[in-house]
């Protein structure tokens, strides 16, 4: 039992239909009550029903939600489809999903960038499993089918309104119009695409549920021829709603067409219509257009707009009552006089039948008035006529102009038709529409049991007989004898039928005996019909009258009687029409014809014809449509209105559901499921759940080993069945082999958890206890040496210590005595200087002692020896004063006058000494005199010198007071001089300053404009590349329509040669070969002007330089003419189109046939001027190299372009080298005036910085000078003012020889020049003159001849002869076998010698030989191309070739930059006579076509194996698991037989890589075609990625990665990773990535964001959307996560483009590469069969 806890179920619920929730426990037999919790958390007990005891349906895992196909589904059953198809529209904004054989595409209400032309290119071709769901693959799949069965195909597309249906047949159409293409000029895809506007108009309007809703059914058969190209298309209508036309309901309106024309009411060509009355109108579409793109004349198109005016005018026609029985219309009413105008009938006939009608009886016939309210519905009733039979007649003009021309091979039909449809008022058309789809539904119920049957069988299964539902017995009811139907149409037959009688019929016939028909309770006017969607009620009232579409044929009469052209036509086809069940000659099924009634019974089938109702005449189509569809494979599209508010991308789940079970998904659903809805082909299922499998189980047997598996995993035997390739399982059986691969899986898991747990755990503990041991081994070796190193360090220690403490002892003990010794020297000498200063200060002691003890004792002395005189004085007073009066006692005594004498002599004696000590001194002084006077004398003598010298300096101080009166004028005007320095000092430095600033705004601004210019280059030098490249590209896209036109132009002119060789043109084949002759005329045409088209962009580019007959006016008047002589001639054709004017020999057969040769002709001629037009282009190059800097110019001086057609003009054909010469010498000007203005500012800067410096020094010395003059006394001043004028003049005169031998210098220098110009001068004159004059060679030998060399010496030029010429093209280019030629032989062998024969010719001085030579090789290369052009090696061959033989004509030309690399023995063999560069632009050309030939040939070979080998192939095995499928199988990745894989990949690009290495191609063209081969794989893989769901998986990045890293492997092997291929690779590298990457948090999104740089946003989100894991164990990418990433991006600049472009090239280029092969060496070998050619 699958109801266990954590299982989850779907449970019934009001507003969202259906709700999930989680089991609590687990279900067992006989419990009433289920335990369930809800997604939001809420528990609930669900009641089971005790009646049926019908378990909730059981939900799918997870893993398989999403999936693209329903049917993938283990659980079918509706909770599980709705709920899929809303996790696809909603969270993955996928519109598409599968359900079996049914295409569901839900209306998205939003465009959506999946329907351009790459996506029908990604699908064109694929299988439809392969792919994601999609509408161009179903449309695919038709068109496969088509061709692979030889069986007619219809896709049915059906909806209700507003649901998309409409939309999804035109994408169809328009993926048949771009697959097959058409098979004539005719562009039949094209019309078959404009008639969709048209059939809009006229058909569509708006309701209240879909504002283009369509108001009719349609089947549209395309035709095809036997090779399935379009050739025709044709339209079948159902059931036009005609009252729409005189009756909208609320909110609705009525067909577009007419509010087109109300809004176009202001033309003037629709004056007449008189539209500007009380019309509401919308916005005018432009339908004129298509329908004259459908061969609708202008006057049929107002006669339609004039027919349309005249309805609308007709309803406002008005009716009076006379009384109850009569009415009239009011005189002159304006109303029906527009309508009577525009109509062209008469006013007093149209408003009597208008108020009137015929009676006829058996013996009269009479006019009856009728009733105002009748006069109302006919008046409708014609109004409602005149429409369907307009829209009849459109379209069969429509069918008329996609007719056909040739026989139909084969056809798909498109069938646009309205769903299954119920209001709240249903009525007639409701009826009719649901009939329809009761008939739809049983046929696809039987085509879907047919398809289940079939497989059945296929697959050898038992059929049993499944019960689906059978809505035959509702058909019955509406279509059988007394069925609704008959009733209805004998009710209309009755006189006085109506819509009670009818009722009241029904009620009588069918009610309790039919279980599908019931009455409502509370009418009597309705009925109830149980059809297979729903219970509908039908209002009875109008149904009569819907029938009968009645329209008195008096007011038929009116209008045929119409002098208006187009409207009888309209009332022709009545008379004319059919029986409905066949169809029209132009195969539409007339379904609205009107019942008309006449004033007498016509006999015969014309009367029938007429009283057909309309359900009778539906009733027919519809049995003539199932026969059509029995007769065809039908494929389903459904589509869904997932919200009446046309909200994008919002799902109604009630509403979804109530369309499912309408549309008949569910029932698909239901079929599927009661059989064996599950089923895996052997290898799927043995690769998915290999994991169930043991070792023992595995036999070599697939089929077997599943079988054994699921007898084990399965018991019950009846839930699968073994098919012949297949397994099918039912229901939920898939889910269960999910749940034991899970459980097993996660058993898996835990026990490897478990064991890697425990071997982690145990390699720890192992670990550890390892290091344990090993760190205690360590730990204790490390003690014990620890120890021992302890014992030797205390050892050492104590020996250290020992010696080191002696060591200290000694030290000390010398330090000590060191310093014992020095402070005793110190301090002895400290006592010895101190003793000696202590000495000495001693010794100055006692000196100054002495001389102060002297001066104390001399003071002293005399101080006492004063005080000694003064008391001896005192004394000596006082004893002279006792002496004197002792004398005067004694002077009368004698011996005082003894004494008295004694003491006289000694006087005496004294005064002797006195006089000879002044006798000795007056000798002295006397000396002294003589000596003073002698001195005297010489001082007088001395002074008088002295005295004479003043006298002269007095003299010289009179002059000098002179000179100081000079000095101090010279002084003033010095100071003056100095002032005005000083004045002009701070002007120099204020202008310094000033300049200085000046200078730095100007380095300021000169920075930023340096920047500014600097970006500003860069940018516009990426957009001039970026344009250069689409310039480049375009070019060789034109090259490449070039050739393609030339191809075409030869195949004609081969068919138009061998159709003028046929004597006889049977009857049946004259109007093809007519239109052929006219296509070719077309083409021919074309051809010629597109080959003219390069005159005018040539003519504006060379002005006046280019020759008369080039003129642009005289080419327009020629394309003139041939188009005026294109027009006559198909005017003449399609006006007589007898088989005699078209015969052999007829005159328009025979002018034909002349405009054939004249056109020939001219295009020769034309192509000769192109070539003289290229070489006018070469040799102008000097001329036109001016405009190019002109060119540049105006791009440094933002100048732009006028107009766009000024920029295209310079992208013609041939013209795209000057515009290339052009852009890169802007860039160089630009470069070059940037440096050297940055130059010239840096060196003024320089010299501004060098000047002021000068003058600063200048300014110092001369404040120096000053200083020092000032200083100097007058005459210095004077001498050093002259020295430093000297010293100037020295240094200007010094300058001045300087400048002088500099121009001596330039002088030499320019003589010199001048004698090398006149030598080349005159090299050059006798050049000319040789030219001009080869015969006075001889007569004047001044030029050197080239002295030919012997015979054994060859010049490398090779003979031949002129008739000898084609067959050296035929045996060198035509029947040259690549492979032979590649493998024996030289590369480039073919070139070498085609270019020594062109080196002959040029010898010669031939120069038609040259051209005619050039013109047949190229002409030869061509045809070889075009007749092996699928082969890679001729292609890639010819490619090599052509390269070598441009690089012969370049390395040889002569000019000096090609010279340069050759060796002297090279340039000796240059051409010498005749320049070649036009051929050379024509063979650059060649080379292009054939490279991009080879990208076609490469494409060709490597799509089929992309696919598979980079994305469906398991290159790592056992990685990606594959997930269940459902009816559409996806490709196989398991590697078959014939199943590309990386490694063929890889082969093939070692094949081409091999080849074009043994061709000789140049190494960068061979890096140029890896890089795009690489481009291709990297585009078609991204491109199948982004439209495969299943594809976008974690484990599919990982096979991505490696198989991208294994190709960047082979580029690192071949040397290529610098072609830039690996760059290429960058989206795919990316895209892998972000499968890979966590996608979860704002910093995975950040990551993402940055990683993805080479993704566009759509890529990225298309990608994450995508994104699907394959197990349980892998999370989806969240909504919110996308909408982050989407946030992040969304200023992100980049393409909305989804795909990439596939078959984009890039634009190639050809590096001049010389060859070192020597000329004069090169072997013909004797196997090429050149023999007739020899050796010079």
């Amino acid at each position: 039992c699958m109801y266990m806890q954590l299982y989850k179920v779907w449970i019934p619920d009001p507003e969202e239909v259906w709700k999930s929730a989680e089991l609590l426990k687990d279900y067992k037999p006989g419990d009433k009550v289920l335990q369930l919790r809800l997604e939001e958390g809420k528990d609930l007990e669900y009641c089971l029903d005790q009646k049926t005891k019908e378990l909730p349906p059981l939900r799918n895992p997870d893993i398989l939600v999403g999936e693209n196909d329903l049917t993938a589904l283990s659980y079918l059953h509706e909770p599980a489809v709705l709920h899929n198809l809303k996790v696809r529209f909603i969270d993955s904004k996928l519109i598409y999903t599968y359900c079996g054989i049914v295409l569901v595409a839900i209306n998205p209400y939003e465009q959506l960038p999946i329907y351009g032309e790459d996506i029908i290119n990604a699908y064109s071709g694929q299988n439809m499993g392969d792919m994601d769901p999609h509408i161009f693959a179903v449309a695919e799949e038709a068109y496969k089918q088509m061709a692979r069965d030889e069986r007619n195909q219809s896709i049915i597309v059906s909806g209700e309104s507003g649901a998309g249906k409409t939309v999804s047949a035109k994408y169809a159409m328009r993926y048949f119009a771009t697959v097959s293409g058409s098979a004539s000029e005719a562009n039949v895809e094209e019309k078959v695409l404009a008639s969709n506007p048209i059939m809009e108009s006229i058909g569509n309007a708006k309701t209240t549920r879909n504002d283009n809703s369509s108001r009719f059914g349609k089947y549209i058969e395309i035709g095809f021829d036997k090779r399935y190209r379009i050739i025709g298309a044709n339209m079948r209508t159902y059931l036009l709603e005609k009252s729409r036309v005189v009756f909208q309901a609320e909110e609705e309106r009525n067909y577009h067409i007419f509010y087109q024309l109300c809004a176009s009411a202001a033309l003037p060509e629709f004056k007449t219509l008189r539209l500007g009355m009380k019309f509401t109108f919308i916005g005018l579409c432009n339908c004129r257009y298509r329908a004259a793109s459908l061969s609708i004349s202008d006057s049929y198109q107002m006669g339609i707009y004039q027919i349309l005016a005249g309805i609308l005018h007709l309803g406002n026609v008005e009716f009076a009552s006379r009384d109850s029985d009569s009415c009239i219309i009011p005189p002159k009413h304006e109303p029906l006089t527009i309508f009577c105008d525009l109509m062209g009938v008469e006013y007093e006939e149209m408003a009597h039948w208008l108020c009137h009608r015929k009676l006829a009886t058996a013996t009269e016939t009479y006019i009856k008035p009728i009733s105002k309210l009748h006069a109302i519905n006919a008046r409708d009733a014609l109004a409602k006529h005149i429409y369907a039979n307009l829209f009849n007649w459109i379209v069969d003009h429509v069918n008329k102009a996609l007719h056909a021309t040739v026989k139909q091979h084969s056809f798909i039909g498109v069938l646009d038709i309205y769903g299954f449809e119920t209001f709240e008022i249903n009525s007639f058309e409701q009826f009719c529409i649901n009939y329809a789809n009761e008939k739809l539904q049983q046929q696809f119920n039987m085509h879907v049991f047919k398809l289940e049957q079939e497989e059945y069988m296929k697959e050898q299964i038992p059929w049993t007989l499944i019960d689906f539902y059978d809505n035959q017995p509702c058909i019955n009811l509406i279509e059988a004898k007394m069925g609704i139907l008959d009733l209805l149409d004998e009710e209309c037959k009755m006189p006085k039928g109506s819509d009670d009688t009818w009722a009241q019929k029904l009620y009588n016939t069918h009610l309790n005996k039919c279980a599908l028909f019931e009455k409502p309770r509370l009418s009597n006017k309705a009925f109830i019909i149980k059809h297979f969607a729903d219970k509908v009620e039908y209002q009875c009232e109008g149904f009569l009258e819907k029938n009968k579409d009645t329209v008195y044929e008096e007011q038929i009469k009116v209008l045929k009687s119409s002098k208006f052209k187009l409207l009888p036509e309209l009332f022709q086809d009545e008379e004319k029409a059919i029986s409905p069940t066949s169809a029209t000659p132009s195969g539409r099924v007339p379904l609205s014809r009107t019942a008309v009634k006449p004033a007498k019974a016509r006999p015969g089938q014309a009367s029938k014809e007429h009283k057909k109702t309309v359900g009778h005449q539906f009733r027919n189509s519809l049995h003539l449509l199932m026969e059509t569809l029995n007769a065809t494979t039908p494929h389903y599209v459904r589509c869904i209105k997932p919200n009446d508010f046309k909200f994008p991308f919002t799902f109604d789940e009630k509403r979804a559901v109530q369309q499912l079970r309408a549309c008949g998904v569910l029932e698909t659903i239901r079929i599927s499921a009661a059989g064996f809805p599950s089923r895996w082909t052997y290898q799927e299922f043995f690769s998915r759940y290999r994991v169930l499998m043991k070792q023992r189980d595995v036999l070599g047997d697939r089929k077997q080993t599943c079988k054994n598996v699921l007898e084990k995993l399965i018991l019950d035997k009846d839930k699968y069945q073994f098919g012949k390739t297949k397994i099918f399982f039912r229901a939920g059986q898939v889910a269960y082999l999910e749940k034991i691969r899970a459980d097993k899986l996660r058993a898996a898991c835990i026990r490897i958890q478990k064991t890697i747990r425990g071997w982690l755990m145990r390699k720890k503990y192992v670990r550890m206890r390892k290091a344990a041991i090993t760190i205690q081994r360590y730990v204790r070796g490390y003690q014990a040496r620890c120890y021992a190193n302890f014992l030797r360090r205390t050892r050492a220690a104590i020996t250290i210590q020992k010696f080191q403490r002696m060591y200290v002892v000694h030290k000390r003990y010398q330090c000590m005595r060191a310093a014992t010794i020095a402070l005793q020297a110190l301090l002895r000498g400290y006592m010895a200087r101190n003793k000696y200063q202590m000495m000495l200060r001693e010794h100055k002691s006692i000196i100054i002692q002495k001389h102060v003890r002297g001066w104390l004792a001399r003071v002293h002395y005399h101080r006492t020896l004063k005080a000694i005189v003064y008391l001896q004085c005192c004394y000596r007073r006082m004893m002279a004063k006792r002496e004197l009066k002792k004398l005067k006692i004694e002077a009368r005594s004698v011996e005082r006058y003894k004494k008295l004498h004694i003491g006289l002599e000694n006087k005496i004696m004294q005064l002797q000494r006195k006089i000879d000590e002044q006798n000795k001194e007056y000798k002295s002084l006397m000396e002294k005199l003589s000596n003073l006077e002698i001195t005297y004398s010489t001082e007088t003598e001395k002074l008088r010198s002295d005295v004479e010298r003043l006298r002269m300096s007095e003299e010289e101080a009179k002059n000098a007071a002179n000179r100081v009166l000079s000095l101090q004028e010279e002084i003033a005007k010095l100071r003056k001089e100095l002032h005005q320095t000083q004045s002009e000092k701070k002007t120099i430095e204020e202008w310094a300053d000033k300049y200085k600033h000046e200078t730095e705004q100007a380095s300021m601004h000169m920075d930023a404009l340096h920047e500014t210019m600097e970006k500003k280059l860069v940018e516009e030098t990426k957009q001039l590349e970026l344009d250069l490249n689409d310039e480049r590209l375009r070019y060789q896209n034109l090259l490449n329509e070039f050739s393609r036109l030339e191809e075409r132009y030869d195949d004609l002119k081969d068919e138009m040669n061998l159709m003028s060789s046929q004597a006889l043109f049977t009857s049946d084949q004259r109007p093809g070969i007519q239109e052929r002759f006219i296509d070719l005329l077309q083409l021919l045409i074309v051809f010629t002007i597109s080959i003219c088209s390069f005159v005018p962009v040539v003519g504006m580019l060379l002005g006046d330089r280019i020759v008369p007959f080039l003129q642009r006016q005289e080419l327009e008047s020629e394309n003139k003419k041939l188009k005026n002589e294109l027009n006559e001639l198909q005017k003449a054709l399609t006006e007589t189109r007898s088989p005699e004017v078209t015969a052999p020999g007829a005159p328009a057969y025979r002018v034909l046939l002349d405009q054939l040769t004249s056109v020939s002709e001219e295009l020769e001629v034309r192509k000769e001027e192109v070539l003289i037009l290229r070489s006018q282009l070469v040799s102008q190059k000097e001329a036109i190299q001016p405009k190019v800097n002109k060119l540049a110019d105006a791009l440094c001086g933002k100048v732009t372009l006028q107009s766009p057609q000024d920029y295209h003009m310079l992208n013609e054909d041939g013209e795209l080298w000057l515009v290339y010469e052009g852009l890169k010498q802007a860039n160089r000007l630009l470069e070059s005036q940037l440096q050297s203005q940055k130059k010239s500012h840096e060196n003024e800067l320089e010299s501004l910085r060098g000047e002021i410096q000068s003058l600063k020094e200048e300014n110092n010395r001369q404040q120096q000078l000053l200083a020092q003059n000032l200083q100097l006394p007058p005459e210095a001043r004077i001498e050093a003012s002259l020295q430093h004028e000297i010293t100037r003049l020295t240094n200007e005169n010094l300058d001045l020889m300087e400048q002088l031998e500099k121009q001596d210098k330039t002088v030499r220098k320019l003589k010199k020049q001048l004698k090398v110009f006149a030598k080349k001068i005159g090299e050059l004159e006798v050049g000319q003159m040789e030219n001009i004059s080869p015969g006075q060679i001889i007569d004047e030998p001044i030029r050197p001849v080239n002295i030919p060399r012997k015979e054994k010496d060859f010049q490398g030029m090779l003979e031949y002869k002129k008739e000898d010429e084609q067959k050296l093209v035929k045996n060198l280019i035509l029947e040259l076998k690549p492979r032979g030629v590649a493998v024996n032989l030289i590369p480039g062998l073919p070139a070498y010698i085609l270019f020594m024969c062109v080196r002959h010719a040029d010898y010669l001085n031939d120069d038609q030989k040259v051209r005619s030579l050039l013109t047949s090789t190229i002409n030869g290369i061509k045809k070889v191309l075009k007749k092996r052009g699928d082969d890679f090696e001729t292609v890639s061959f010819w490619l090599s070739n052509t390269c070598r033989f441009l690089h012969c004509l370049k390395q040889y030309s002569g000019e000096e930059g090609f010279m340069k690399h050759n060796t002297p023995r090279q340039n000796e063999h240059c051409l010498t006579n005749f320049d070649l560069a036009e051929y050379r632009q024509v063979l650059s050309d060649l080379a292009i076509q054939i490279y991009q030939q080879l990208v076609r040939v490469l494409e060709n070979i490597l799509q089929p194996m992309i696919v598979s080998g980079m994305l469906e192939h398991e290159t790592i095995q056992g990685v990606s698991g594959v997930k269940p499928t459902g009816l559409r199988k996806r490709t196989s990745s398991i590697a078959d037989e014939g199943t590309y894989t990386l490694d063929s990949i890889i082969r093939q690009l070692n094949s081409f890589h091999s080849v074009m290495c043994q061709h000789g191609m140049d190494p960068e063209l061979i890096k140029q075609v890896v890089k795009q081969m690489f481009y291709i794989i990297g585009a078609i893989t991204l491109n199948n990625l982004l439209l495969r769901k299943d594809m976008c998986s974690w484990s599919k990045g990982m096979q991505i990665r490696y198989n991208v890293s294994q190709l960047e492997e082979w580029l690192r092997d071949k040397n290529l990773m610098n072609s830039g291929a690996k760059e290429t690779l960058e989206p795919l590298i990316q895209a892998a990535q972000l499968l890979q990457v966590k996608k979860k948090t704002d910093e995975d999104a950040e990551a993402i964001c940055s990683m993805c740089n080479a993704l566009t946003t759509a890529q990225i989100v298309k990608v994450l959307n995508l994104y699907t894991p394959v197990n349980e164990f892998e999370e989806r990418v969240l909504v919110s996560f996308i909408r982050t990433i989407q946030m992040r991006l969304r200023d992100r600049k980049d393409s909305p483009q989804l795909l990439m472009d596939a078959k984009h090239i890039f634009p190639v280029t050809f590096p001049f590469n010389p060859s070192s092969l020597a000329l004069e060496t090169i072997q013909i070998p004797a196997s090429l069969g050149l023999g007739f050619i020899s050796r010079v």
